[in-house]
């Protein structure tokens, strides 16, 4: 099965800056599991799934144009240390999620206070080359409830 719109795709992945050190990976873990077509992955990466199957590999650069943005000098914002229960004892440079009106929102911690947190509201890897190197492990077709919740379900995906 070749990755469209509705599949579910597992892949392993290396995420590497300009100069090769990697920032994030999850080889030797479980896969990272992504509803094709749900807008749950960023749009760029999701595009370079199309048309692959289980066992390719792929390899890409994006800009921050294609991932995350470029940095927006004076982002920083002071909020109620209670939106960001559940992330632990706080502490600067730690990404943490911010909950807002909109949903949450992957934001740095700049400074811990009582009963406040200064965050910086850019993406962590927002103005940064971004360089990809992913395995699929599997493709399979999406089920019924995975399509009308709008992600995937099972290991490495969200749970109820």
């Amino acid at each position: 099965m070749q990755v469209e719109n509705g599949s579910v795709v597992s892949f392993h992945y290396t995420l590497r800056d300009t100069e090769g050190n990697t920032i994030e990976e999850n080889r030797g873990e479980e896969p990272a599991v992504y509803l094709h077509g749900a807008n749950n992955i960023v749009a760029s990466l999701e595009q370079a799934f199309v048309g692959k199957k289980t066992g390719d590999h792929i390899e890409l650069t994006l800009t921050p144009e294609q991932t995350y943005g470029a940095r927006k000098e004076n982002a920083i914002e002071r909020v109620p240390a209670k939106y960001l229960k559940g992330a632990g004892k706080l502490k600067p440079g730690q990404a943490v999620q911010l909950q807002t009106k909109d949903g949450p929102m992957l934001v740095t911690v700049i400074k811990v206070g009582k009963f406040s947190v200064d965050v910086d509201t850019n993406h962590p890897l927002a103005g940064r080359t971004l360089q990809y190197a992913i395995d699929i492990a599997d493709v399979r077709a999406a089920s019924d409830e995975e399509k009308a919740h709008g992600h995937a379900h099972g290991v490495g995906g969200h749970h109820h």
